[in-house]
């Protein structure tokens, strides 16, 4: 998959952020040391813990290039690292592990969750949002799309871009006996966004990736073609031509 653009990504930063700042109001810490910011993408959330928490030092992390030079750009006096969550492990025990819609894309990451939060110190806060939403019209279009035309056996080859998150109770048996503390929790957010469009371009941003990055450009725009016919007839506009965009997210807070 190519290089996440922090240009897409950062079209919807506002609904994007939201889940940060609900998954940060829950984080029972007031003056961390150390705290990581996982899969910080582009510094939308590291501009929140860096509000939060104005003492602390603060390390953003993630794996795309093209994110860190814009987290670096907006926000000069934070320091960035590239590193690969499957295998990264904090160099000293934080008080904080925050990440917000990371993990699932992280393969085993109900491992590699137990493996970080062993890191942390009595008292220490893991934090974790990730998108429940494999079953949204938006995504099952984009199976669907991606199971016809001449992009077929392409796709087919490439495998499911990711699995569907395991159940609250497995997180909270695997995360529990490492733990003094596990919240875990859904929220459902209802997104207004400007019709089909503002769909296809949210979902090129993150989950519509896998598919079309792989396609040659001929390829590309049949596949959005017929992806976005399929988001029209899913989402129907509302009196004020704006469509909801329905989105589940999964919570989880872990004190050591």
């Amino acid at each position: 998959m190519a290089d996440w653009s922090s240009t897409q990504y950062l079209k919807f930063a506002d609904e994007r952020t939201r889940a940060a700042r609900d998954l940060l109001a829950q984080v029972p810490l007031q003056a961390p040391r150390l705290v990581y910011d996982l899969g910080c993408g582009p510094g939308n959330s590291t501009e929140l813990l860096i509000a939060r928490y104005p003492e602390a030092r603060i390390v953003g992390l993630d794996s795309s290039p093209d994110m860190l030079a814009k987290a670096r750009q907006s926000y000069p006096h934070a320091h960035f690292i590239e590193g690969d969550l499957a295998s990264w492990r904090p160099t000293e025990a934080p008080d904080l592990l925050f990440a917000n819609a990371v993990f699932q894309w992280v393969p085993d990451h109900l491992e590699v969750l137990g493996r970080l939060l062993a890191t942390l110190p009595e008292g220490g806060v893991l934090a974790v949002q990730m998108p429940d939403n494999l079953d949204e019209p938006s995504h099952v279009a984009m199976r669907a799309t991606a199971a016809e035309g001449p992009w077929a056996v392409k796709l087919r080859k490439l495998g499911q871009p990711r699995d569907r998150l395991p159940s609250p109770a497995t997180y909270y048996g695997a995360l529990k006996p490492q733990a003094a503390q596990v919240d875990i929790w859904h929220t459902i957010y209802n997104h207004p966004l400007a019709g089909a469009d503002g769909i296809v371009e949210w979902v090129k941003g993150t989950g519509l990736r896998p598919y079309i990055d792989p396609l040659d450009p001929d390829e590309r725009e049949g596949y959005l073609a017929r992806y976005r016919t399929r988001i029209a007839e899913a989402y129907p506009a509302a009196s004020d031509g704006k469509v909801l965009l329905r989105f589940p997210r999964l919570f989880i807070v872990c004190v050591k």
